[in-house]
């Protein structure tokens, strides 16, 4: 069982995060959209393009935050090159609430709440409080994946020039 930390304590991950060569795992998200309300999305649902996805355990805080709104302003450079998601557990219509008040919107919110599929497909959900990990992972068009960051103390950012770089290097 994969490990990480949280102010120096060990909590333990459910499953083994993907590594890179292997193909994405598949998954049961959701998301707010006004016209339609909570509606499911999968990662067959994404589009086949370079793709981010970033967990995190939840926008409230202020390390998410930061995070969130980093990639947000990073990836704007990419276009439509590139499709990000944050996915968290908060809410669908908070995760929306958060994106209007902070301004984001090149980075697109998908919550794990109802299913914890992401988390547990991912390896990325945190036994001991049912959380995400922090995780960064990069899937190149054909949905591999080419990068995974598992952020070993989930208080502190990931480190976002790899991250950007296998995004760049997932482009071509």
């Amino acid at each position: 069982m994969a490990e990480i930390l949280r102010f120096g304590k060990p909590m333990h991950l459910v499953g083994e995060p993907p590594q890179a060569g292997e193909p994405a795992r598949d998954f049961v998200v959701h998301s707010f959209s006004p016209d339609a309300g909570i509606v499911p999305v999968t990662l067959a649902d994404l589009p086949a393009k370079p793709r981010l996805l970033s967990a995190v355990p939840s926008l409230d805080t202020p390390v998410c935050s930061k995070e969130t709104v980093t990639l947000n302003h990073r990836l704007a450079d990419f276009g439509n090159a590139v499709r990000a998601y944050t996915i968290s557990l908060d809410l669908p219509f908070a995760q929306a609430r958060w994106c209007g008040a902070e301004g984001v919107s090149t980075m697109q919110t998908l919550s794990d709440w109802k299913t914890r599929s992401f988390g547990t497909n991912w390896g990325v959900l945190i036994e001991e409080t049912q959380l995400l990990a922090r995780a960064v992972f990069v899937l190149d068009a054909a949905g591999t994946v080419t990068y995974t960051q598992i952020v070993p103390e989930i208080t502190h950012e990931p480190e976002y020039e790899p991250v950007l770089a296998a995004l760049a290097d997932a482009v071509g």
